[in-house]
């Protein structure tokens, strides 16, 4: 698949596991599968003013082969948890992050009291009741994806569910689209915790090229009152530090993560770096 068409070729693909999925599993009973499970755990933030959404996936299409099918999700991302990560985005998507749906039950039975997050090229309301019937407390929405009657619709399924929702953006055009609809569902965090973030992506999922000085140049377009998460393009402490000093307040990384030697070493370096700001 060529950089062009990556989203393009990932939102095709997952409308077609959509029509699957739905003709295997009803909404009615992923519904009766959400009315047996207990609540979500909401998602916390630090009072030390920097967190981290921590990602558990085997491969990128940029970065390639992260971890063999040997690697254990539950125990990658419990090594997160311990290392500090607020919360914990699964990779779901199969043909180019090698992920499953049974990764994030994995993630979420291990590690109970830390969200996690089914990251993946969502189209449907249908794909958050199935991330919540897999355990998720949250869900990763790419705004370029999804038209504003869509979007809404996905938000409004996602807070219904006491999930939170990681809306992401890649340029400005993205942020005018999302926001207002965000800003239209009330607070940002509620008694349970945070429900609603923006995230500028800076890595553009048309053609997978990492620009790390778009997090500087939305920083001043990003709302007050919505969480600020980066993502992408975070390989060390020095960058969480200069995420910190933008303004972000939470940083998603991965492939750092995956590669590091200690997970749990390796996201407490982050933390403490973002929080030295």
């Amino acid at each position: 698949m060529s950089g062009t068409d990556f989203l393009a070729g990932m939102q095709s693909a997952s409308q077609a596991r959509l029509a699957a999925a739905r003709a295997a599993v009803s909404e009615a009973e992923l519904l009766q599968r959400i009315a047996d499970m207990p609540a979500a755990p909401g998602l916390q933030l630090s009072a030390d003013g920097f967190d981290l959404i921590a990602e558990v996936k085997r491969r990128s299409p940029s970065a390639g082969q992260l971890a063999t099918a040997a690697l254990e999700p539950a125990a990658q991302a419990g090594a997160y948890a311990e290392g500090g990560a607020a919360a914990l985005s699964v990779l779901t998507e199969p043909t180019q992050f090698a992920g499953d749906l049974a990764h994030l039950r994995a993630v979420a039975r291990a590690v109970p009291t830390v969200p996690a997050m089914r990251k993946d090229f969502l189209v449907s309301p249908y794909q958050v009741l199935e991330a919540r019937a897999a355990g998720a407390g949250g869900v990763l929405l790419i705004a370029a994806m999804l038209d504003a009657a869509t979007l809404t619709d996905m938000l409004k399924t996602t807070l219904d569910l006491g999930m939170f929702a990681l809306v992401e953006a890649f340029d400005g055009q993205d942020l005018a689209h999302a926001v207002p609809i965000m800003q239209g569902l009330g607070p940002a965090t509620g008694a349970a915790g945070v429900r609603l973030l923006i995230g500028v992506n800076c890595r553009d999922l048309r053609t997978l090229a990492v620009d790390f000085g778009r997090f500087a140049e939305l920083a001043p377009q990003l709302p007050d009152d919505l969480p600020r998460v980066a993502e992408s393009g975070v390989d060390g402490a020095e960058q969480a530090a200069k995420l910190a000093e933008l303004g972000y307040g939470l940083a998603l990384v991965g492939t750092a993560l995956m590669r590091a030697e200690s997970p749990a070493n390796a996201a407490a370096a982050l933390l403490a770096a973002g929080r030295r700001q």
